[in-house]
């Protein structure tokens, strides 16, 4: 006698590489993102990766190429998240994304949610006409992924499982495109199980409380305008002045090393501070986080990639800005 699962995976769809077509057969370049619905992809591998233990649950959130990521989808996808979170039959959720914003994403989500079930997001270098597409067996070890029952948002691909918080993307053709520096995976999918680097219990981010959905799924036009300098030889200051004098509200700096910043660069960076302007440092390097000396102090210093530390300073402000009458 067959049993029915009880218990489901759902499968949100954004788009990307993942569901790209070439306009000729077999070519990983040349290729538009976001044109094959997630239900498509998911039809060769579905029950081969759960082999019937979790039913599945499909929704085509967005079809975009993840370049374009906007507010609107961002929150879309919190939402969709959310609602099937909620949800006790739901064991977690995978979401096909475009590797070229998945790290940033997936730090919004961790902030957002902050999720007591795996979210779990994946991806594609190849998109799904290529020879060798990379995207069915990386959905197939995010669905494994999501039915572990370790909480927090997670990545996956070419069967390494990174975290939220130190996922990067470092290379920009080879299918083991992503990394997390120093840290390493969190695990790996490996035969149909998951395999933690930690006997302890894995941990997708250091930060523990979610934000409100009253702050982060209000209008686009709120969020506030956010960017990153980065800090290098001969670097000058006018950048800076340009954007506060247009009204930046927000500035991420990427300093050289240990966090250093050219003294032309500092000198704006101070003008923008004493204008109201919040400055965040933190280092460019792809791997490690400014150490700072004994016994110092530095609210602004991030231990965040540039890309994330916009992030966290976007939602910082939003906490503080006064709510819309």
């Amino acid at each position: 006698m067959q049993v029915l699962a009880t218990r489901k995976i759902v499968v949100l769809g954004t788009g990307g590489t993942i569901a790209g077509q070439g306009a000729a057969m077999g070519g990983s370049v040349g290729y538009k993102a976001g044109q094959i619905g997630v239900a498509e992809l998911l039809q060769p591998i579905a029950q081969l990766a759960l082999q019937g233990h979790f039913a599945l649950e499909v929704e085509q959130v967005a079809q975009l190429d993840s370049k374009d990521m906007d507010v609107q989808t961002w929150q879309q996808l919190a939402q969709a998240c959310q609602k099937w979170l909620a949800q006790e039959d739901v064991a977690g959720i995978v979401i096909t994304h475009g590797t070229d914003t998945l790290e940033e994403t997936a730090w919004f989500l961790q902030l957002a949610l902050q999720p007591a079930k795996p979210v779990v997001l994946t991806c594609a270098m190849r998109p799904a006409t290529a020879l060798s597409a990379d995207g069915p067996a990386n959905l197939r070890d995010a669905l494994i992924c999501a039915a572990s029952s370790v909480a927090g948002v997670w990545m996956t691909a070419v069967g390494e499982i990174y975290s939220a918080q130190w996922v990067r993307k470092v290379h920009p053709y080879r299918v083991n495109a992503f990394a997390s520096g120093a840290q390493g995976p969190a695990g790996w999918v490996e035969e149909g199980r998951v395999r933690w680097a930690s006997e302890l219990q894995p941990q997708a981010c250091t930060v523990k409380q979610a934000l409100p959905a009253a702050v982060w799924d209000r209008p686009a036009a709120q969020w506030p305008w956010v960017e990153i300098v980065t800090s290098t030889a001969l670097a000058r200051p006018e950048a800076v002045d340009a954007l506060v004098a247009a009204g930046v509200q927000g500035l991420v700096v990427a300093g050289t090393g240990n966090g250093s910043i050219h003294q032309r660069l500092l000198e704006a960076l101070q003008r923008a501070v004493a204008q109201g302007v919040p400055v965040w440092r933190c280092t460019r390097c792809e791997q490690g986080v400014i150490v700072l000396a004994d016994g110092e102090r530095d609210a602004n210093v991030v231990a965040l990639s540039p890309v994330k530390a916009r992030i966290s300073l976007m939602l910082a402000l939003l906490q503080q800005a006064p709510h819309s009458l």
